[in-house]
């Protein structure tokens, strides 16, 4: 399928199995600045419906040119009725909201500027991946608004709520550096560098027990909600209902055969 604000490519790795797999790396293209339009979300909405069905375990989210995403889109944000805003914003809620609950593990590489929904759509990825040029933000309040796709509670919950309140209530743009300092990064590499430690990360994920990963997402997302005792609870049900599968029982074999785990 075509899409007119996203380029998809279906990239391929060698395991140290020696199995190849596939994860999809996903380029956000809409000039200048991959601006969240509802155009994009609506195509990411398709996209993710599409990747999902051909059981793609990996996506790789970066953007065209010098910004990840600079921010929703101000052109079509100008004449909203409050009654369209909200709709907008249901919308970035719900595709989001998708990337937390989706089996597949998102992997967003950040090239440049993350400001607003850039940064909203960082804080849904799985894992960040930074270039050291890169920039984040949430300038909404400069604009007389809000974040509105997450971000007033997806950054409290990753960096707790005084980095959160510092980074809302300044609208201050942070470096890369700093974002690995707060723990909104997990790793920062030159430009150059970018996509290929996206690669390398994807392939490192794609190693593991398929099942055993997406069972791990689900549990880290839906047990930080949960008092202490239910998310334990919760864990040992999951861990244990691993153990009536093959998966398990290939990865510790292949363990104490000291083998890679073909899975």
């Amino acid at each position: 399928m075509s899409y007119r604000f996203l380029t998809v490519e279906e990239k391929s790795v060698t395991l140290k199995s020696g199995a190849a797999a596939t994860y999809a790396l996903v380029t956000l293209n809409q000039p200048p600045l991959n601006a969240l339009s509802s155009g994009l979300f609506h195509e990411l909405d398709t996209l993710l419906t599409e990747l999902e069905k051909k059981q793609i375990r990996v996506i790789v989210i970066t953007g065209a040119g010098k910004a990840f995403v600079a921010g929703a889109d101000i052109s079509e944000m100008q004449g909203m009725t409050q009654a369209q805003a909200k709709e907008y914003s249901l919308l970035g809620h719900k595709i989001f909201s998708r990337m937390d609950n989706s089996p597949i593990v998102f992997i967003a590489a950040i090239n440049g500027f993350a400001l607003g929904g850039g940064l909203e759509l960082a804080l849904a990825a799985d894992i960040r991946i930074l270039s050291d040029v890169a920039q984040l933000g949430l300038p909404e309040p400069t604009l007389g608004l809000i974040p509105g796709f997450g971000g007033t509670q997806r950054l409290q919950r990753l960096v707790g709520q005084s980095a959160a309140k510092y980074l809302s209530l300044t609208a201050e743009r942070i470096s890369a550096a700093d974002a690995l300092r707060l723990t909104l990064a997990a790793k920062v590499v030159a430009p150059e560098a970018l996509l290929p430690e996206a690669e390398a990360i994807a392939a490192k994920s794609l190693a593991l027990g398929p099942h055993a990963t997406q069972t791990l997402k689900r549990v880290i997302h839906e047990g930080a909600d949960k008092p202490l005792d239910a998310a334990l609870q919760y864990e040992a049900e999951a861990f244990s209902a691993l153990f009536s599968g093959s998966e398990a029982h290939e990865g510790l074999n292949a363990f104490l055969e000291k083998r890679s785990a073909k899975f």
